[in-house]
């Protein structure tokens, strides 16, 4: 059965809220794993129906988060992203509206440098984002007053991005397990992330 949990299902909780960025291709409830995690911690989770499979061209992607993050009114979210989502997260980083707004990005598996499978052919597509070579893409990369607020997680050896998922000046983490997809469900790459998720959270302790 498809899974049908609406948006706001996991919109309360008294951390800082978390803005959750699947991949492309990939639906929001991609996520859920994950999101059910942090929200069991204490985090709202702010999907992003808006992006759909996430396979618009990476401006118009982040605009749309930056519409949704506009809709709500935490002063400071957390993105946390799989693979193209990272990506999305840092264009939504330099918005000069809201970029202001976001606290960190946790990204998992995602292409910083774009992945060396990315072929020619692919170009005029919506792959084409991956390609090294693309130009949205290398514009991301020369943006690099963002990266200290960056935590990039990749795995030992990523079948989609074999290049790896190294960012200058970022908080580079390299899991002991292989795998795009795995660490999305992996309960110690799930609790790295709330580790990290929690590095940025300013919130007072519940309770205090």
């Amino acid at each position: 059965m498809l899974d049908r949990t609406p948006p706001d299902a996991y919109d309360n909780g008294d951390r800082v809220p978390v803005i959750v960025l699947p991949g492309i291709w990939e639906p929001w409830r991609f996520m859920l794993p994950l999101a059910k995690v942090l929200h069991a911690e204490g985090h709202p989770i702010y999907p992003v129906p808006g992006l759909r499979l996430n396979g618009a061209p990476l401006d118009a992607s982040a605009e749309k988060v930056a519409e949704a993050l506009s809709e709500h009114d935490a002063p400071r979210v957390v993105l946390v992203a799989h693979s193209k989502g990272g990506l999305v997260g840092k264009q939504l980083m330099l918005h000069p509206k809201v970029g202001h707004r976001v606290a960190g990005l946790v990204a998992l598996c995602s292409p910083f440098g774009g992945s060396t499978l990315s072929l020619p052919v692919l170009a005029r597509t919506p792959l084409g984002l991956f390609s090294p070579a693309n130009s949205a893409l290398t514009a991301l990369a020369a943006e690099q007053a963002v990266n200290a607020k960056i935590v990039s997680i990749g795995s030992s050896y990523d079948e989609m991005v074999p290049n790896g998922t190294h960012l200058e000046g970022a908080h580079n983490i390299t899991l002991e397990m292989a795998g795009h997809f795995r660490p999305l469900v992996s309960p110690s790459a799930q609790q790295l992330v709330l580790q990290e998720v929690r590095r940025f959270d300013t919130s007072p302790d519940p309770g205090h």
